[in-house]
């Protein structure tokens, strides 16, 4: 809990330093929230159930969905743009394996009422902060834009409604898994030359930063798709580059989809390779979805979700092989304190247990009454870094000892809290 609360602390002082503010939803949401969301078939993967009132509810299984709620219920005459955080549990119902968990932790933002690639770079630029900050390596940034995507696809031919997925939706799906089989199986059923892979087969090899957008102009040109979205994500990642400077990689693949149809622009992801098929630690975007609350002016919104619980499995993978013991900056507890009254009365010190309490120190009061020799050897397993010791003959002369279990070094005070703050 030290090491999780330490990091929850860190993601936290991110947001705010970036100016999103803290909100939260209740666990439980109307199932519908989510089918409007993602549609029907994302019941088999919920923990639905009927309630006493016969309502149809959901643990939810994720963050964004409940603030748009919050946002269409609570703040639609809020100023704008809104920055929110976020952080609770979440559940799914899913095969569970280490990295993926059915209740799972999740931290993540929403920039609401603002759109355009500045917006997304302030929320692209927040995770990359996030992620140095808690000092995880080797991570690599994936950037896509889903409407140059989308652009391709519509102008192939390929429709954009259909139940239960559109035939986008259904491409967009297997460029995002890397599944060119079933991309050319897709292009045939819809009467589409699948010689047309082999463009958007180029266009996901290509491997690097802002520079690769000059080749990815040229495949596009050939393909006749308008290169706006293309000057978007040229803005957005020169803007990136101001604001989060050097992530340890940093690529842009067109062909990031996130699999959801409801992400309209751009969209990125963050993957750990020593996690394996679990790597993926964070992902966003933006997308559309308060329109469905009848808020259609604030859509586009853009925003990300941490998976928690896989950066804290990344960074201890990392901390293990390098031999750290801290694992998240922060996460070794404050020096603390054992007030050890010694064959006299707690009572004489519970005044001064207060006092130093109220000053800021971390104090525990020994309720073992144990010998000294025990006490201090109980004291330094159980990580105290002070002891104050109180005898009878202590009482009497008004003073105490101070030992530093890391150090040592005993000092003797006058028996008062402001003095035992001061060796403390």
């Amino acid at each position: 809990m030290n090491r999780r609360l330490a990091f929850e602390k860190l993601l936290e002082t991110k947001a705010l330093s970036h100016g999103f503010k803290r909100v939260q939803t209740p666990i439980f949401e109307t199932l519908d929230l989510f089918t409007a969301k993602s549609g029907p078939g994302v019941v088999k993967q919920l923990y639905a159930f009927q309630d006493k009132s016969d309502r149809s509810l959901t643990l939810r299984p994720e963050l964004t969905a409940p603030v748009m709620r919050m946002v269409s219920d609570e703040m639609r005459s809020s100023p704008k743009p809104l920055r929110l955080s976020y952080f609770g549990q979440c559940f799914r119902y899913e095969e569970s394996k280490k990295g993926r968990y059915r209740e799972f932790f999740q931290y993540g933002v929403e920039l609401i009422g603002a759109s355009g690639p500045l917006a997304e770079a302030e929320v692209v630029s927040l995770a990359i902060d996030m992620l140095d900050a808690c000092g995880l390596q080797d991570y690599e940034v994936r950037i896509g834009h889903v409407g140059i995507l989308r652009d391709i696809l519509t102008g192939l031919g390929l429709s954009q409604d259909g139940e239960p997925e559109s035939p986008v939706a259904s491409a967009m799906r297997f460029l995002d898994k890397g599944d060119w089989n079933g991309l050319s199986e897709l292009f045939s059923t819809n009467g589409i030359d699948t010689s047309a892979t082999q463009n958007l087969k180029t266009l996901s090899e290509l491997d690097g930063g802002i520079e690769t957008l000059e080749s990815a102009r040229e495949i596009l040109s050939s393909m006749n798709v308008a290169l706006d979205s293309v000057d978007d994500l040229s803005s957005l990642l020169s803007s990136i580059e101001s604001l989060a400077p050097n992530p340890p990689s940093m690529k842009v693949n067109l062909c990031v989809a996130r699999g959801l149809d409801y992400y309209t622009g751009m969209v990125f992801e963050v993957n750990v390779a020593e996690l394996g098929g679990e790597g993926q630690v964070l992902g966003g975007g933006s997308y559309k979805l308060l329109h469905l609350f009848g808020l259609e002016d604030l859509d586009p919104s853009c925003g990300f979700g941490l998976g928690f619980d896989r950066v804290l499995l990344a960074l201890e993978s990392q901390a293990e092989r390098a031999g750290r013991t801290e694992v998240v900056p922060g996460e070794t507890p404050e020096p603390s304190t054992l007030m050890l009254p010694f064959k006299v009365d707690a009572s004489s010190v519970l005044a001064i247990v207060k006092n130093l309490r109220d000053i800021g120190h971390n104090v525990e009061l020994d309720l073992r009454g144990k010998n000294i020799g025990k006490s201090l050897d109980w004291a330094s397993k159980n990580g105290f870094t002070n002891v104050i010791i109180v005898g009878p003959q202590d009482v009497e002369n008004q003073q105490c000892s101070v030992k530093n279990l890391i150090s040592g070094e005993q000092s003797v005070v006058a028996l008062n809290s402001d003095s035992i703050s001061e060796i403390l």
